[in-house]
Parts: structure tokens; sequence; C-alpha cells
């Protein structure tokens, strides 16, 4: 993202924002706060030809119009009735906010390219790109979801068998991340940016978290904390300089934040299941409490435990436990 000037000056290109895709696509943003005047279409499209020709944007970048109020029919008719109909498009701040919280609320990385392929303009005669869209985003917030308050256990795991699924209020959980994570920033100088449900980074991209909540599971013959860990969780932690999975107990005030390096030192240690759709898998993480106040990490494979207490950050017990 790059910020323009709130107001233009001689020999500057007057543009209020860029937006950069990962997907290479560049759009000129223009914020207006009302359509009760008619806006200059030319001249916008003038800013984004000038951006052009400075190596700004790519020659295929278009506009996005961001306006403040949801009546924009003059302004609908306006670009609709003008030359500009193709590479121009426009939103509500609603309608804007409205697709960052669905992003939010995704996981997969498909998911945000094809919610990004919203702004951009293209034609909807066929409506099959559009249907596209919505299904992907629909079952990724669904897959979100469902790791969000996992089944302990997963298939085949006897040992952990539940008698159904144990979900805790979804606001606790997200208090109880959201004190880990203050508490995470606040030791590593860091503040961290929500890129989903689970993961986060700073604004560099380089310092990358992944943060999973657990309740204490108190049934006879469980573990007193299980989490899912996602392949996709692992290659968005790996394409950072800085990577670490923290898991966080709803009764603790000290959550344990183990590197990326020695997770996947251990990944063939821990047990895997099949997601309900057959599409990938995932890890279980299971910590163990072999002795009060001491915690480890279950390696069911090699038989073996990683101990935790190296790996504690104390939080602030600010969140009920479920």
């Amino acid at each position: 993202m790059e910020n323009g000037r709130y107001q233009g000056t001689a020999g500057s290109i007057g543009f209020d924002g860029i937006w950069h895709g990962p997907e290479g696509k560049d759009l000129v943003v223009e914020v207006k706060t009302t359509d009760a005047y008619r806006i200059p279409l030319d001249k916008i499209a003038a800013y984004r030809d000038k951006l052009r020709a400075a190596g700004r944007v790519g020659t295929d970048a278009s506009i996005l119009i961001v306006v403040g109020r949801e009546d924009t029919g003059e302004l609908e008719a306006q670009v609709r009735g003008s030359r500009h109909a193709w590479d121009m498009r426009l939103i509500s701040v609603d309608g804007l906010l409205t697709l960052v919280k669905l992003t939010e609320s995704t996981e997969a990385g498909v998911t945000g390219a094809k919610i990004r392929s919203v702004l951009v303009p293209m034609e909807y005669t066929r409506l099959d790109g559009l249907v596209d869209v919505m299904f992907t985003a629909a079952k990724d917030v669904e897959a979100t979801a469902e790791s969000a308050n996992p089944e302990p256990g997963g298939a085949g795991e006897s040992d952990d068998a539940p008698s159904g699924w144990e979900f805790t209020d979804p606001a606790l959980l997200q208090a109880k991340r959201d004190n880990i994570l203050s508490a995470l920033g606040a030791r590593d100088g860091r503040k961290l940016i929500k890129r989903s449900r689970a993961l986060y980074w700073d604004a560099s991209h380089s310092y990358r978290v992944a943060c999973s909540i657990s309740k204490r599971y108190t049934n006879k013959g469980q573990t007193p904390y299980w989490y899912a860990y996602h392949p996709g969780w692992d290659s968005f932690l790996g394409e950072g300089e800085i990577g670490s999975i923290v898991l966080g107990c709803m009764d603790l005030d000290i959550a344990f934040v183990v590197s990326l390096e020695i997770m996947r030192a251990h990944l063939d240690e821990f047990s895997t299941s099949t997601k309900k759709d057959g599409a990938g898998h995932y890890w279980h993480l299971k910590i163990l409490e072999p002795k009060p106040g001491h915690f480890a990490l279950q390696l069911p494979k090699s038989g073996g435990q990683l101990p935790l207490d190296p790996f504690h950050l104390v939080v602030p017990n600010t969140a009920t436990a479920a």
C-alpha cells in the first residue's frame, strides 16, 4: 500500500492511494465522502496514466473509488456512462469493511486472492467467476470455523475418542488470543497485525505467528489440551524470517511459543488426520502435564515428549476458562 496526498501539490500526482495486490494487480484508489458532487473521472484516470508512465503501477492497473455513503446511484450512472466503465469500480466503505472481515475469517491464500478479484473490473455476463468466489469463501470460512473449535483426537484416535464436539465461546477464545498476542508483542517489541483468525504478522511480514487456543479437557483418558496444526499455517510461517506457533490454554496464565524450526523438526512425530472433505490433512498437537505446572508436547509416533518449560510466555489472566 502507498499513501497518496490529502491535497495535491504542484509537480506531484494527486492520487489518494495505491494498493499492490500479491497477484500483480494494482489498484489506484480514490476516496470520496459523498457522491453529492460530480466527480471528475477523467482527472482520476489521468492520475492512473501518470502512475503508469512513472512505473509505479502496472499497465493493467485499474481504479477503485471508495465512497463513504451507501447511496451511490449518481456515481454509478456516471461511471457506467463514461469511457472508463471498463477500468473503474466503486465500493462503499461498509462494503469494503465487509470484505476485510470476510478475508480475516478465512485461512487459505487462494480465498484471499478470489476476494481481491472482486475489486478488479471484470465482465459478469457469465456469472461462474462470481459464483466461484462465493463458494470458495464460504467453504474456507466453514473450515476455519471448525478448526477454531476442533474435535479432540480426530479420526482413528481411540485414546481421546470424544462423545461429541466440545465448543468454546468464540468471544472468549478471541479475548484469550488477544491477551496472548499483546504479551508476545510486548516481549518481542513487535506490533502484530491480524492476517486471519489465527495468523498474525508485523508490518514488514517478516515476523509471523500462528496462535491457537484450547480449553482444558478433563474427561478420563483425554490429554489436557489439544490443537490442530494446519499445513497452510506451516507455509505461512515459513514465508517469513521469524515464525512461531503459539499455543494458548484458556485456564492458564502462560502460553507456549515454539519456533517453526523446532516444530518442523518434530512434525513426523505427531499424529495426523485427514480433513472431512478429504482435502488435505492436519497434525494433532497434544499438551500433557507430566507433573503439576509442567507441560510437554506429546510425540506419539516416537513415544517421546517435547518439554515446554523453555517456551513459556506469561500472559495476563483476564479471560475466563470455558
